[in-house]
């Protein structure tokens, strides 16, 4: 489960998304992205490479305002800069060991959601949902 529960979040936090209409809805990610690539500054782990992840973040969240592709890009970086900080020993969250590795295992899930285009996946529920009713009305209307 400690590797399984952090997959669960990022398929929670990607069907939570789903809820925000588009535009808005990558709107809302980038500036997520923005916000995830402060979130080791006051840490330090790195000292003043910080910086410089925080600036790339912050060029990556504006172009991901008009690219799904730059949101995950964005949520791919800070993958790797939460591994980068798991393995140095600074977790995202000092009183949780683990937490940063539980980010890396997160964000590549929003990741592969944001190259899909983040679609709602509400809305492909009820698609699918709709679908089967159609065939099965089809097939009630065939006799069969």
């Amino acid at each position: 489960m400690h590797l399984v529960s952090p997959v669960i979040v990022g398929i929670i936090y990607c069907l939570l998304m789903s809820l925000i209409k588009e535009p808005h809805r990558r709107h809302f990610n980038a500036i997520m992205v923005g916000g995830a690539g402060a979130a080791y500054l006051s840490g330090g782990g790195f000292g003043p490479w910080e910086l410089p992840f925080v600036a790339l973040m912050a060029y990556v969240a504006y172009r991901g305002l008009d690219s799904w592709a730059f949101v995950g890009v964005g949520w791919l970086l800070h993958t790797a800069w939460d591994m980068a900080h798991h393995l140095k020993g600074h977790p995202i969250l000092p009183f949780y060991h683990d937490a940063s590795l539980a980010c890396a295992i997160c964000d590549p899930v929003i990741a592969l959601w944001c190259f899909r285009g983040g679609p709602s996946l509400v809305e492909v529920r009820r698609l699918f949902e709709g679908g089967m009713k159609r065939v099965w009305t089809k097939s009630e209307s065939n006799g069969t």
